[in-house]
């Protein structure tokens, strides 16, 4: 059975989450440096295809609570950003957002809608 535009578009929603968590899951980032990560982040994954747009939100504050020692960073986690994105495929627009839920970045589908 093949799948519809509209399962396609949602497969590569998560196709661009699982690239934009684990590539950047880990890079070392300060206050000082969050939106030139924003927009590596941002630039990176907008490159891929079907991929229209990404807003990364990378919360200075929560970077500050996080740095727990004398070098002035932190590791990059789920816990510290929130994105959205909009994957556009064959007439399907998917919106999704990545955002903390009980304690977990829960990447998730906002909307599907056909644009056709």
């Amino acid at each position: 059975m093949d799948a519809t535009d509209a399962e396609t578009a949602c497969f590569e929603a998560g196709i661009k989450f699982g690239t934009l968590y684990h590539q950047f899951a880990g890079t070392p980032v300060a206050p000082d440096s969050t939106e030139s990560l924003e927009r590596a982040m941002e630039e990176a994954i907008e490159n891929q295809p079907f991929c229209e747009s990404v807003t990364v939100a990378i919360h200075e504050s929560r970077v500050r609570e996080a740095i727990d020692h004398a070098e002035a960073y932190t590791e990059l986690t789920g816990s510290l950003m929130d994105v959205r994105m909009r994957i556009h495929y064959e007439g399907i627009d998917v919106e999704t957002a990545m955002a903390m839920e009980d304690g977990y970045p829960r990447m998730r589908v906002v909307d599907v809608s056909d644009n056709d």
